[in-house]
C-alpha cells in the first residue's frame, strides 16, 4: 500500500534539523572530554552544528538520508542508483543539500575554518573515533595557532 503525500508530509515534517540523537551524543562525548564549542552558530555559513571558535572548526552531524549518504548504507553502487528510487521533489531535495553543503564548506574554507563532516551513521557506528577525529584536529589547530603567535 503507497503512502498518501500527507502522511509522507507528516513524516518527514517531524525530522529534527538540529539536536538529533547522533549530534546530542557526540555533544556529549565532546563534553565529557573537556571540549567546550558552540551550537548551531547562525552567523557561520551552514549553521554549523558544533563550532570550536578558538581553533576555527566547524563540525556538521550530516543525515544520511537528507546528504546523501543512504546509498552507502544500503549497499547500492551509487547515489545515482540510490536516486532512481525516489521522486523528483526528493532527487532535487536531495541534490540541493550536497550542493548547498559544499557551497558552506568552500566558504568557510576560504574564511580559515576547518570543516569536519561526520555522517550520521559514522557517529551512530563507532562514537569514540568521531571524537578522536574532532580532538586530534582541535589539538593540531591550537598547536598551530600557537606557533604562528596568534
Amino acid at each position: 500500500m503507497a503512502r498518501t503525500p500527507e502522511i509522507t508530509h507528516k513524516i518527514m515534517s517531524a525530522v529534527k534539523s538540529k539536536n538529533t540523537r547522533p549530534e546530542l551524543a557526540l555533544r556529549h562525548a565532546l563534553w565529557i572530554r573537556g571540549m567546550r564549542y558552540r551550537v548551531n552558530m547562525k552567523t557561520l555559513p551552514g549553521k554549523p552544528d558544533i563550532v570550536f571558535t578558538r581553533a576555527k572548526i566547524a563540525v556538521f552531524c550530516d543525515g544520511d538520508f537528507w546528504h546523501g549518504h543512504n546509498w552507502v548504507i544500503r549497499g547500492l553502487s551509487s547515489l545515482d542508483e540510490e536516486l532512481s528510487r525516489y521522486s523528483q521533489f526528493w532527487k532535487d531535495k536531495i541534490l540541493g543539500n550536497i550542493k548547498r553543503d559544499s557551497e558552506n564548506t568552500v566558504k568557510l574554507e576560504a574564511d580559515g575554518w576547518v570543516v569536519i563532516r561526520l555522517w550520521e551513521s559514522d557517529i551512530k557506528a563507532d562514537l569514540s573515533k568521531c571524537v578522536d577525529k574532532i580532538t586530534n584536529i582541535y589539538e593540531a589547530q591550537l598547536k598551530n595557532s600557537i606557533s604562528r603567535g596568534l
